[in-house]
């Protein structure tokens, strides 16, 4: 193993003797979609940080000290069959975690705007949750930040110790899991009877890719056990003509495992997610910042959204790591795999870590780490800059950035 280090910034470059992930002979990837119901506490957590940072920028110029990443999915009950579905006990959302609620003299309704903005994400994230009716009860208990880390939040400083991880490029399986859920979800308009509760499970060994599906369906859709099975071969050729674009192993397509036709059991839902009929759900359970579970790779387990998006280190270094790491693997052509670690120090500014960790694996044992390793520093240079920093909060409140 060689290793270059810059120790004025923090910065360490090694050559990892470590065999490249889609050349071990087993790979897991696991993707939980919007509708899961740890999906949907990342995204309620998210919204929340999102409208509240734009009602703190609209009203003080700048984002207030907030962390919403707490928020809770206690399922509910429902009852369905072919042709019929309803809710009858309805899911509830508890939404928790720390907000300022009080600036120069004025308040800020922080509960308030976590109801309205956890609303219009299901509203656009669902097409038969009823928001507004007798299908969700939300509740907000949004408590004040403390005066601890309000001061090392107004310093513009590091809030935590903490680190993030990132890496790249995507590998063969994860890319066919992450563009599984991505298709599936897009096809509910033109396919009314799919939910947007979807898990997409992919297991590579050797050369052979088995991609095991969960996809809730709608019960006033489906009239029939012949028609549920119509839909279910629609998408299973759907995912296999995505499949065909993207691999050159071979795949197996395995959809709804559970079901059992001889006895009419299916995967019905009233609403489009599990969290209407047993499935709770919280934040960080699920994915990753890059939309997907891999435990070949590094993780980091902190939960991403929900934390805001001007100093918390959980979300801005998972972020920025993988933002580095896609960059240097498509940039610098010498190296194979590239893992990022940023690790800060609470109080220490965010453009400061206290380290950089950059582990290549290189194409070939011909490369020189030589070659790489300045290429691999000006890129972390240039995105620890505050002005190219601030862009990935700016990305963030549009929500060009996933956070999951």
């Amino acid at each position: 193993m060689s290793t270059y280090n810059n120790e004025k910034k923090n910065i360490r470059v090694e050559n990892v003797l470590k065999t490249p992930v889609e050349d071990q002979s087993v790979e897991l990837v696991e993707r939980k979609g919007i509708g899961h119901p740890d999906s949907i506490a990342d995204g309620i957590a998210e919204s929340m940080s999102r409208e509240l940072s734009k009602e703190y920028i609209e009203r003080f110029g700048d984002i207030l000290h907030h962390n919403t990443d707490e928020t809770q999915i206690v399922a509910g009950s429902s009852q369905t069959s072919f042709g019929n579905g309803k809710i009858i006990d309805p899911i509830y959302i508890l939404l928790v975690g720390r907000a300022t609620n009080k600036y120069q003299g004025e308040k800020i309704p922080i509960n308030e705007i976590a109801v309205e903005s956890s609303k219009k994400y299901l509203r656009d994230k669902f097409n038969n949750l009823d928001v507004n009716g007798d299908d969700v009860i939300i509740e907000s208990k949004l408590g004040q930040s403390s005066p601890e880390l309000n001061e090392v939040y107004d310093a513009g400083t590091s809030n935590d110790t903490s680190f993030g991880v990132g890496y790249a490029p995507l590998s063969e399986t994860e890319k066919i899991v992450y563009e599984a859920e991505r298709l599936l979800y897009q096809m509910r308009d033109e396919v009314p009877a799919l939910g947007e509760d979807i898990k997409v499970m992919g297991l590579r060994e050797e050369d052979e890719i088995n991609l095991i599906i969960a996809q809730a369906t709608i019960s006033k859709y489906i009239d029939s056990l012949d028609t549920y099975i119509s839909v279910i071969e629609e998408v299973k050729n759907e995912v296999k003509n995505l499949v065909s674009c993207i691999a050159n192993s071979e795949v197996n397509i395995k959809i709804n495992q559970a079901d059992n036709y001889d006895v009419g059991r299916v995967y019905l839902t009233a609403t489009g997610t599990s969290a209407e009929m047993g499935d709770d759900g919280s934040v960080g359970r699920g994915n990753r910042s890059n939309g997907l579970i891999t435990p070949n790779r590094p993780m980091s387990m902190e939960a991403t959204s929900g934390k805001n998006p001007k100093a918390h280190i959980g979300k801005i270094y998972n972020l920025l790591s993988n933002e580095i790491a896609s960059q240097i693997a498509d940039e610098i052509k010498e190296v194979k795999d590239v893992y990022v670690r940023l690790l800060s120090q609470i109080g220490s500014p965010i453009d400061e870590p206290r380290c950089v960790s950059i582990q290549v694996i290189p194409e070939n044992e011909e490369c020189n780490l030589n070659s790489i390793k300045g290429d691999a520093e000006s890129i972390v240079d240039e995105w620890l800059d505050k002005s190219v920093r601030d862009k990935i909060t700016k990305k963030i409140l549009k929500g060009e950035l996933k956070t999951f």
